[in-house]
């Protein structure tokens, strides 16, 4: 039985600045949809409507999530991760193909993307096996178990292909380990093989004929690295990356106005509802809006990052740390391939991208924050502080 407490005391010990900034962003980012969707010239509206939906819905998962019991599905953590690999694997069976790719799967009348939601299953779920194995987590074997553990839901995520959705996992599981007071002999050896297999991955990507990367990625993730590399603006790709500097670029400093931006309304940017949205809001917000957003994103990831140093939990500072590594990398390559600084991929900005599946993961990834923050708050009247 899912026990969840609430009372007078915890509502009034909610992060509500935390809360008020998700918010913000979120009501922000439905603005945002109904101008790339282009609602003011009669198009289809029901995207736009349906954001207010998931925000909603969104809500209730978050609040759901801050006021739940931790403990108690801390002891279900491996039923909680192959429920998750069930959902990967269903979408590869049962899967929805969009744009050459299977990665939603519909019940009912609600479509979803359980990539999305495996990030936030992740977080707990590796949070919860790093801390029970915190004493021995320099024991190669320890790592070697935990790399596995990570590495099956990657693969899965990885074949949908949904490659962006795979590296978030990565990073985050990195970020974890780092936190998780691994020795940093580890660290530097693991840097020593990265490193140089990222140059290799990118020069390989700009060769013509690929010694080997065109065995693991697919044509067209190859051609993204290579376009951003070369800079062809005869290539679609890197076309749709001059569109969006061009947009973000011609809003100067307070932008054209809500539904005045010209490359938007015109439709010369790709997806802006979701990939390039961070285009849309530099084009009729302009620098100001932009600053605004990655302002309220800063200020997001910072009580996150203050939520993890506040508990003497391994698993609760791991869980924190987490989150704020989700929300701070998909923003950096959301906003670097609208600037033309990262390659084209479709990884949408948290809260203020179109979606129910990204939306309700970030919001409850926040939930998990107040939750937290919640266990291990302290009234003034207490001699605390909060």
């Amino acid at each position: 039985m899912i026990n969840i407490k609430i009372n007078r005391k915890k509502i009034q010990s909610l992060d509500l600045w935390l809360i008020a900034a998700v918010c913000g962003l979120a009501v922000f980012g439905i603005i945002c949809i109904g101008s790339a969707l282009r609602v003011n010239q009669g198009e289809d509206p029901s995207g736009y409507y349906s954001q207010m939906m998931f925000f909603v819905m969104g809500l209730v998962i978050m609040f759901a999530i801050a006021f739940i019991d931790l403990d108690y599905f801390s002891k279900s953590d491996k039923v909680i991760y192959l429920a998750n690999l069930a959902l990967l694997l269903a979408v590869i069976f049962f899967g929805k193909s969009s744009n050459n790719a299977v990665r939603w799967i519909k019940i009912g009348p609600i479509t979803i993307q359980p990539s999305e939601f495996a990030k936030v299953i992740m977080i707990f779920c590796m949070a919860n096996f790093i801390d029970k194995k915190k004493d021995s987590i320099n024991n190669i074997n320890v790592i070697l178990r935990l790399c596995i553990a990570e590495a099956i839901p990657v693969l899965m995520v990885f074949v949908q292909p949904a490659l962006s959705a795979s590296i978030v996992i990565m990073v985050i599981f990195c970020i974890q380990m780092f936190v998780s007071e691994l020795d940093y002999r580890f660290i530097f050896k693991v840097l020593i093989i990265v490193v140089p297999v990222v140059v290799f991955v990118v020069w390989d990507c700009t060769r013509e004929n690929p010694i080997l990367i065109n065995h693991i990625l697919k044509d067209y993730m190859i051609t993204r690295v290579r376009d951003l590399v070369i800079q062809d603006p005869g290539s679609d790709t890197y076309y749709q990356t001059m569109k969006s500097i061009s947009a973000i670029s011609s809003g100067q400093l307070k932008g054209k106005g809500l539904y005045q931006g010209t490359l938007n309304q015109l439709s010369y940017l790709p997806e802006p509802q979701n990939d390039f949205i961070f285009s849309v809001i530099g084009e009729e917000f302009g620098f100001v809006g932009c600053v605004g957003v990655l302002a309220l994103m800063f200020f997001i990831i910072i009580r996150c990052i203050m939520a993890a140093m506040d508990t003497d939990s391994m698993r609760e500072r791991l869980i924190a740390v987490g989150v704020a590594g989700m929300l701070a990398f998909q923003t950096f390559v959301n906003v670097g391939v609208a600037t033309g600084i990262m390659p084209n991929t479709g990884m949408s900005l948290p809260f203020v991208s179109s979606g129910g599946s990204s939306l309700w993961t970030n919001m409850a990834a926040i939930g998990l924050v107040l939750n937290i923050k919640l266990r291990n708050s302290r009234t003034l009247f207490e001699g605390e502080y909060l």
